[in-house]
């Protein structure tokens, strides 16, 4: 049965937002709505999708893991030496986009990405489990890969002759994304949805809605 992707549609309706509603900086209202999305255990509720762009001014997309939010913006971490890091070395205008679909919500951020303070990635690797610390040292990531066998053959060799823990590798660590814009977009009927954006206008939060 052939199923016509017009048709293909969800209905939103399970809340409001307002522009009076919302916190007077993007990052509380950023910690509430995502508070509110593990509370409901929302699926991977730190996943964001991080948008960059390379040396030819091709687009490029990939999900990535939230791991801290502060006062400067937002950080996740990375091989620099992947597609995504090179993109960012070569060009520090990045997006992130959040959505959450059990609660129809939905927070686009656009900003300036950054290498994070090497004290902080070695803080962070030190806590990962022991096997993701090897598959780090491991992976070239991005590069072509002959066969899973290499890769394999790699992490046990690294795993061999590092038994316990290993130190961060100085081509992997933290990535900071410094937001200019946030926009708050909660699913309403009729395609009406409630748009609130937070524009950074000489070191200050501006905030309105926008049309849907």
């Amino acid at each position: 049965m052939k199923v016509s992707l017009y048709n293909v549609r969800q209905e939103y309706a399970k809340q409001k937002l307002s522009v009076a509603e919302c916190a007077d900086d993007p990052f509380s209202q950023f910690k509430l709505w995502l508070n509110q999305a593990i509370k409901s255990k929302v699926r991977e509720p730190t996943a964001m999708n991080l948008a960059t762009v390379d040396e030819n001014n091709r687009p490029s997309a990939r999900m990535v893991l939230l791991k801290e939010l502060n006062d400067q913006g937002f950080v996740f971490f990375s091989n620099y030496n992947s597609r995504k890091g090179q993109c960012i070395k070569h060009n520090d205008n990045v997006a992130l986009t959040f959505f959450w679909p059990e609660l129809e919500r939905q927070v686009r951020i656009e900003g300036k990405g950054e290498i994070l303070d090497p004290k902080i990635s070695d803080e962070y690797f030190a806590s990962r489990p022991y096997k993701s610390q090897i598959g780090a040292w491991a992976s070239k990531q991005s590069k072509v890969l002959s066969s899973k066998t290499s890769l394999l053959t790699s992490f046990a060799l690294i795993r061999a002759k590092n038994p316990n823990r290993v130190k961060r590798p100085s081509f992997w660590g933290g990535f900071l994304v410094i937001p200019d814009r946030i926009e708050f977009w909660q699913g309403r009927p009729s395609r009406l949805h409630d748009r609130v954006e937070y524009r950074l206008s000489d070191k200050q939060w501006e905030k309105h809605r926008l049309y849907p």
